[in-house]
């Protein structure tokens, strides 16, 4: 209470500044007000940062290739060439535990030196019969989902395989064109993943 008399003194000595022009809601000159400024407004998908950010240039090569061979468009059905199944997948793993990141890069080069080693070229430029001579000795059946494979190649190909089908079948291109086709989904229609901004 003994301090109340104090305020009215302490604001005499301060008094309130009155905005200067160009300030405040009063924006324009000679203090017309003026509107916010126009920002115009863009689809996450249209703005954010594609393309690979966790393989290299050859990893990230042979991945778009190989999700072209083992998950080509068939019966009306999108394939993983054409959406960005591969880029998702670059997220998917950049942002995946260590043994998850050693499995798909040790996949990747080790798909790359065989098709040196057979070829002498890069495994993103074989024909389909050369690509097919690497591959097919690499898939092997697997009755149980935690019984993979104890060979490296055939468990990275095992998981690369589901994992392409599973990036293709809930793109947003699939989504598009199951709407599109009038067919009804397996379950879930609608659902697709949306671009990640990882923090």
């Amino acid at each position: 209470m003994a301090a109340t008399p104090a305020v009215p003194a302490l604001l005499a000595q301060n008094p309130v500044q009155a905005p200067a022009p160009g300030v405040g809601r009063a924006g324009g000159r000679g203090g017309a007000p003026t509107d916010p400024p126009k920002i115009p407004l863009a689809d996450a998908g249209e703005t954010s940062e594609g393309g690979r950010k966790f393989f290299t240039a050859g990893q990230f090569a042979t991945l778009k290739k190989l999700g072209s061979i083992l998950l080509p468009p068939l019966k009306g059905n999108i394939g993983a060439g054409d959406c960005d199944s591969a880029e998702f997948l670059d997220f998917l793993v950049g942002a995946s535990p260590a043994d998850r990141q050693l499995l798909y890069r040790n996949g990747l080069n080790g798909l790359e030196a065989q098709a040196r080693k057979q070829f002498g070229k890069a495994f993103a430029e074989l024909d389909a019969k050369q690509a097919d001579a690497i591959l097919k000795p690499l898939l092997t059946q697997v009755p149980w989902v935690y019984d993979l494979p104890k060979d490296p190649m055939k468990r990275f190909m095992y998981q690369v395989h589901a994992d392409i089908r599973t990036a293709t079948r809930n793109s947003p291109e699939a989504a598009a064109a199951l709407a599109n086709s009038g067919r009804r989904g397996a379950g879930g229609g609608g659902l697709y993943w949306n671009p990640i901004d990882p923090v």
